[in-house]
């Protein structure tokens, strides 16, 4: 969900019925069971409510939300941002992706999705969509997918943003994006789980990101919530609201 752990209850109760009153659907038994191995750690900005990450050609992209909060960060990995732009109340942000030549981010409740040019993070428009914006990421073949808190992915044109499919999955609380080929790893909202999820919504692995934090660190620190792939790698980029740390890992068998 989108607010600070000491508002938890109250945003529960009173904002997300899908979050307070979720079933859980059983993971596939043929859902591969696995662990993160830290290869190395990143010092990141425990002020940022972390909402969405992605790496793209070596720069960091990464929103963050909170309203008065909120903004779009660009820079290298590990490293003061060197953009950023803020996003005007009462703007929520919340997760974003990269195209060939844009940066797209979602806001919570706000109804739209910002457009902005990748080169310069200059904003190019607004495009309205109905129901709640979680996480987003875009595939190889191009088309985006879209949490929006529930078990549902919907696809959307990188271009028009209009809605053109969606498919379920037996879990809700999908959260953030990130896509690899033809699967999206989800994080799941209030979790240290993140899910690998097929073309067809079954769910094919099973991550345990959980003892990535000290239990020192995880007192001021909100829940997991930032996945971006490192291209070119099986190796990803983990990290969470108000998180003092970013994580370079690999996901390899919980059984060795």
């Amino acid at each position: 969900m989108r607010t600070p752990a000491a508002l938890l209850l109250t945003a529960v109760a009173g904002l997300t019925g899908c979050a307070a009153n979720s079933t859980e659907s059983p993971v596939s038994p043929a859902a591969e069971e696995l662990r993160v191995q830290v290869l190395e750690t990143l010092p990141h900005d425990p002020g940022s409510f972390t909402q969405g990450l992605e790496l793209d050609g070596g720069t960091l992209y990464e929103g963050t939300g909170l309203v008065g909060k909120s903004r779009l960060l660009a820079g290298p990995p590990g490293q003061a941002p060197v953009t950023q732009i803020p996003l005007p109340s009462p703007l929520f942000g919340e997760g974003i992706t990269t195209t060939a030549d844009s940066v797209w981010q979602l806001t919570w409740q706000n109804g739209v999705a910002i457009e902005y040019d990748k080169a310069t993070l200059t904003e190019r428009r607004r495009v309205p969509y109905t129901g709640e914006g979680w996480g987003i990421c875009q595939q190889d073949s191009g088309r985006l997918v879209m949490s929006d808190g529930s078990g549902k992915l919907t696809f959307r044109d990188p271009v028009t943003f209009a809605e053109t499919g969606s498919v379920s999955v037996a879990r809700d609380k999908l959260n953030e994006l990130e896509c690899v080929g033809d699967s999206v790893y989800a994080n799941v909202w209030q979790t240290d789980e993140i899910l690998r999820i097929g073309p067809d919504g079954a769910i094919t692995g099973r991550v345990d990101a959980s003892g990535l934090l000290s239990a020192q660190e995880r007192g001021s620190a909100d829940v997991l919530n930032g996945v971006a792939a490192v291209p070119g790698t099986d190796e990803f980029l983990l990290t969470g609201k108000l998180w003092p740390k970013m994580f370079r890992v690999k996901f390899v068998p919980a059984t060795p």
